[in-house]
């Protein structure tokens, strides 16, 4: 099975053909993120048998040139978001890596993290914008078929919208790890000391599997 599949599959679903419809004219019709050609950037790192850990948000970034379609992560040279600022003092507090100089995180889907929002689109300045329009049942779909998988993986769960999926998840073969959502408004609330990516190498060690590098260089 490939993501490739797992999605042509859904966009022959009536749901997903009046999504596509929403999409197309909100698109051309107004300013949205990312840039249409990267809606399914987060599945083309690494491939359904190859994913180890899914780190889960809410939307895309809604400001110019963060959105790249992996969530929480922006190109080199935009300024590094709040959330991922969160996302680097919790990494440098649990792995004592050093707080990287830029917001790539291509290097961790490279690695099997699957960075996926619950809704991958937004219009521009307007957070939640795309929401309840089908995106969410076609993530549900996608944790619905890594579920399935016999390779236990991770579910990493920030924020109330990705912490819907849980029922989705068989949580005694799968590890989940859920807190508040890395955002300034909430992080205080649980995010900070929950030890995500600690917890993640340790679960991957004990099942033989190869951990993450989570340093970002």
């Amino acid at each position: 099975m490939t993501f490739k599949e797992i999605i042509e599959e859904e966009k022959n679903k009536a749901y997903f053909k009046s999504l596509q419809s929403f999409i197309d004219e909100e698109y051309q019709n107004g300013i949205c993120y990312p840039k249409y050609e990267k809606i399914y950037n987060a599945f083309k790192y690494c491939d359904y048998d190859d994913v180890k850990v899914v780190i889960l948000g809410q939307d895309p970034y809604h400001e110019e040139n963060q959105a790249n379609g992996l969530a929480f992560s922006v190109s080199k040279e935009v300024k590094i978001p709040p959330s991922l600022v969160n996302i680097y003092k919790e990494l440098r507090d649990d792995e004592s890596i050093e707080i990287p100089e830029h917001g790539d995180l291509t290097a961790w889907a490279k690695q099997g993290v699957l960075l996926l929002n619950t809704v991958l689109t937004v219009r521009a300045h307007q957070a939640n914008s795309h929401q309840n329009k089908g995106w969410e049942q076609f993530t549900d779909h996608i944790i619905e078929k890594l579920n399935q998988r016999e390779k236990p993986l991770i579910f990493i769960l920030w924020g109330k919208p990705a912490q819907k999926k849980l029922k989705m998840i068989d949580t005694d073969r799968h590890l989940v790890l859920m807190s508040a959502h890395p955002s300034p408004l909430s992080s205080y609330r649980g995010f900070f000391g929950s030890k995500p990516f600690s917890k993640s190498n340790e679960f991957l060690k004990t099942h033989d599997i190869e951990m993450i590098d989570w340093s970002i260089k």
